[in-house]
């Protein structure tokens, strides 16, 4: 299946002028090429403070060349000008798992909830049609033996699981019938990017079975934990930044994802012992159950998005990250202490006082080599 095939079937609204907050991440490079291939005549404007935009997985493929105009900002300070001729915005821009808001709890709400309010507030006031948030099917947290819907009740554990809720929660008040709000509650994330993260559960199991060529679960294998592969939700994305039908809601929020790929922990590790052959699987059965168990029913958004039916299964997503990780250009036998783990990323700037405590730019500082809201 090449990437033409991939990323057709889509309603190609020529004009649109599109902003993605967040774009230099581990989904953005993605979601630009998808963008550009299903849309070619947009333009497309990233918004993105830089913290990873170094974070590689081959130097010589970006992705950046798609972007007609790249800012670099912070999202706590955009400004209502930045935003003023634009039709619809993707807001991925966050701090992105939980060990990351364990570390930097007010930078994570501030950038995952309180950021992205204002964010849409200002997008709302300069006339932009459509908001699509990046949350989570994390909120469920703690989902006991529950398959979980859009109707069941959120449970949080985390600093990062809280902060997207807070979030919807607030996005929902700024829909009308001008500004549709869209909060897609995606499954873990998985998949090759040119930006590649291996803190991510799938990615990290291809990348130790290529290392080590086993998979060492800590915990007894038994949570259960929905996946999506980056690629499907760049789809999704553009679904729900072109979506007019007001019968599903001015604002909604919905589960993204598939029924069929929700997994246990040890599944995964199975699956990734099949297809790559010759791995083996360690599992820690004394280990203490983890709470962060849940099953999600994304029958919601198979029937809203008819384009949802075409997709990959999840072999070939794992060969493809067998193919991205070969080919990166770090130790791969050191891969948890790189920058494809994003919170070493994080604490590197701190150590080297490029950024505060609350990931702020420390813009007098010697060593720091800050994005001031340049553009190319």
């Amino acid at each position: 299946m090449n990437i033409a095939t991939r990323f057709s079937g889509f309603n190609d609204k020529e004009c649109d002028r599109i902003l993605v907050a967040g774009n230099l991440g581990y989904i953005g490079p993605v979601l630009t090429k998808y963008l550009k291939i299903s849309k070619p005549q947009c333009t497309l404007v990233g918004y993105d403070t830089g913290y990873f935009s170094g974070c590689l997985t081959n130097p010589l493929e970006t992705t950046d060349e798609f972007l007609s105009l790249q800012i670099y900002g912070d999202v706590r300070d955009v400004r209502s000008e930045q935003l003023h001729g634009i039709d619809c915005a993707i807001y991925l821009a966050a701090i992105s798992n939980d060990p990351m808001g364990q570390r930097y709890a007010v930078a994570t709400n501030e950038i995952n909830n309180l950021a992205a309010v204002r964010f849409a507030s200002l997008a709302k006031a300069a006339g932009i049609r459509s908001f699509v948030y990046a949350s989570s099917c994390s909120i469920y947290g703690d989902g006991g033996g529950e398959i979980k819907d859009e109707r069941s009740a959120p449970s949080p554990l985390t600093t990062y699981a809280k902060s997207k809720l807070e979030c919807e929660v607030q996005l929902k008040a700024l829909a009308s019938d001008e500004f549709f709000v869209t909060c897609m509650r995606f499954a873990t994330a998985c998949g090759a990017s040119p930006r590649l993260r291996l803190d991510l559960v799938l990615n990290d199991f291809v990348a130790s079975a290529i290392v080590n060529g086993e998979i060492e679960i800590l915990s007894d294998g038994t949570p259960w934990r929905p996946l999506i592969d980056v690629e499907e939700m760049c789809r999704a994305l553009t679904w729900a930044m072109d979506r007019r039908d007001a019968s599903a809601g001015h604002f909604l929020a919905l589960n993204v994802g598939y029924n069929d790929w929700n997994f246990t922990i040890a599944d995964l590790a199975y699956l990734v012992r099949d297809t790559m052959n010759g791995i083996t699987v360690k599992i820690n059965n004394s280990a203490s159950p983890d709470r962060r168990t849940y099953k999600v029913d994304f029958s919601l958004y198979t029937s809203l998005n008819e384009n949802s039916k075409i997709r990959k299964p999840i072999e070939m997503t794992i060969r493809e990250l067998t193919t991205c990780i070969e080919s990166c250009e770090c130790k791969l036998s050191d891969f948890r202490q790189s920058h494809l783990i994003r919170l070493n990323v994080l604490n590197s700037l701190r150590n080297a006082n490029r950024v505060d405590s609350n990931l702020r730019w420390l813009r007098n500082s010697s060593s720091a080599k800050v994005p001031t809201g340049s553009t190319y």
